[in-house]
């Protein structure tokens, strides 16, 4: 019986240990990216921009998303279809500065219930990112949020067509 003891000391002793070693481990990476949100968290595009304090080598390497100004070309809107899904109705706006998408937003957005609303809050930024890095409408979209992910495209689409676009 006091075997058992000391294993269950020693067994609880070396987890606990190994918890506090990983959780010291990943502290410090964190740190860096909620100091450039100003401690709010990481950044919502999971990229952190140059701060004031860092310099240019630190950063790493990554493609810049071209500003409206200096994508080639004066910006245009388009609204998209407003799309009918499962669960409500959404339209999008697209904007493009000569061939590149630079912003997309939601104007219209009607849901069914509380439940559709949280996740088309969830899933509408994670389209956006998802347009922006694609530079179109070929995108995987949202899992859980199969048919605002649909709407989403098709009213993307439908705005990209009308600039005559992609």
């Amino acid at each position: 019986m006091k075997r058992a003891a000391w294993y269950l000391v020693a067994g609880t002793v070396a987890g606990f240990a190994g918890v506090v070693v990983f959780h010291s481990r990943a502290t410090p990476a964190a740190q860096p990216a909620a100091a450039g949100t100003g401690g709010a968290g990481p950044a919502q595009t999971g990229q952190a921009g140059p701060s004031a304090g860092s310099s240019p080598a630190s950063q790493p390497s990554q493609p810049a998303r071209s500003s409206p100004a200096s994508a080639g070309g004066p910006a245009h809107s388009a609204a998209g279809a407003t799309e009918q899904f499962g669960y409500g109705k959404l339209a999008v706006k697209v904007t493009v500065s000569g061939s590149r998408v630079v912003n997309v937003a939601v104007p219209v957005l009607r849901t069914l219930d509380p439940t559709s609303q949280q996740i088309s809050d969830q899933a509408i930024p994670m389209l956006k990112s998802q347009v922006l890095a694609a530079d179109g409408a070929q995108i995987n979209g949202v899992s859980g949020a199969t048919f605002t992910s649909q709407a989403y495209v098709n009213s993307v689409q439908a705005a990209l067509d009308k600039l005559h676009l992609k």
